[in-house]
């Protein structure tokens, strides 16, 4: 088995392209797949200098990593290109499936000037309308085999990807956003995004079996967050004031969406979304980020205060399964159990 799976276990922002990318490193991975749209943003660090992508995975970093877009990904060709760019992403290094999505200007149109963002939160990057003008199956035309400026790249990465599976090369599959946002699977409808964001969801956007599974990792945060505005319910909501007067600390570290430059709602920890998403996923790795917003003394460090392993604790039992992982900031996450 090749495939590692990392998902969210809640509303999205869990730290998933860290994680994602410490598990292309760990495996030597040679292909990283990243589904989804680009109504998300996933960072990681290359050196001290912080990377964000809404589109490529975030193992395209490594030189030795080649970059996957499958049939289940909505593409922005400029946005593509510009990430591209900043990761040093070669052209040989890209694969585009001929079934991916192309949004265009018209989609991105048909989102801004809905009511979707007031009604729902959305980020109106034009993702949902893709998803929609796929399904109306009105013409090929939004197809990356029919789209000019992406030619060089267009293959059948289900091909690539199975031929990778029997050579036994290791592929990571990095999906977006939470389990909490599914759309077929949350219990927030329709306060949820335009795909299912489970990990088969995932595995099915990229085309391969549920035998090519070896891990499923799932990814949570310490305080989980959903998107500004009326984005659907969020149970133990607080502020980030709160936050920092238990933190003790002068820095702001209030979170804004990238794709609209506003706040996030954050929480206190929530063991129901979690163990709802244990039941749908069976993750076999389990990784707790954000823990230095239980003490932020750990920040970016390799250890745990005594805080931190009790809150650790605490959350063990709360969910009644281990945590195998933690992060402590920006970079840095730390093995705490068995897999």
């Amino acid at each position: 088995m090749s495939v590692t799976i990392v998902f969210g276990g809640q509303y999205g922002d869990e730290g998933k392209g860290k994680v994602a990318h410490f598990f292309a490193v760990k495996e030597k991975a040679k292909y990283c797949v990243r589904v989804g749209g680009v109504n998300s943003d996933h960072t990681v660090y290359r050196g001290n200098e912080r990377v964000l992508f809404h589109i490529l995975p975030t193992g395209s970093i490594e030189k030795n990593v080649k970059a996957v877009l499958p049939a289940g990904t909505y593409i922005d060709i400029n946005l593509l290109k510009e990430e591209m760019r900043i990761s040093e992403l070669s052209d040989d290094r890209l694969l585009i499936d001929e079934n991916a999505v192309i949004i265009s200007t018209t989609e991105k149109t048909k989102e801004e000037t809905s009511d979707l963002q007031k009604r729902i939160g959305s980020t109106n990057s034009g993702t949902g309308a893709g998803v929609i003008e796929r399904v109306s199956r009105n013409s090929d035309k939004i197809l990356a085999k029919n789209c000019h400026q992406l030619k060089q790249y267009v293959v059948d990465t289900k091909s690539i990807l199975r031929q990778a599976c029997s050579n036994n090369e290791k592929i990571i599959i990095e999906g977006t956003q939470g389990y909490g946002l599914s759309v077929l699977h949350a219990k927030d409808y329709p306060y949820v995004t335009s795909r299912d964001t489970s990990a088969a969801g995932a595995l099915s956007e990229t085309g391969l079996s549920p035998f090519d599974v070896e891990n499923i990792v799932m990814v949570i945060r310490a305080f989980p967050i959903r998107v500004a505005g009326n984005s659907g319910p969020l149970k133990n909501e607080i502020s980030w004031d709160i936050i920092k007067n238990e933190l003790g600390v002068t820095s702001d570290i209030t979170e804004f969406t990238s794709c609209t430059n506003m706040v996030k709602r954050i929480a206190r920890f929530d063991a129901e979304i979690v163990k709802r998403s244990l039941e749908c996923n069976k993750p076999n790795i389990i990784v707790l980020n954000h823990m230095d917003y239980i003490d932020y003394t750990i920040n970016n460090k390799s250890v745990l205060s005594s805080l931190a392993k009790k809150y650790l604790l605490e959350v063990k039992r709360d969910i009644q399964n281990d945590i195998h992982y933690v992060g402590t900031g920006k970079t840095e996450l730390l093995y705490v159990g068995k897999v």
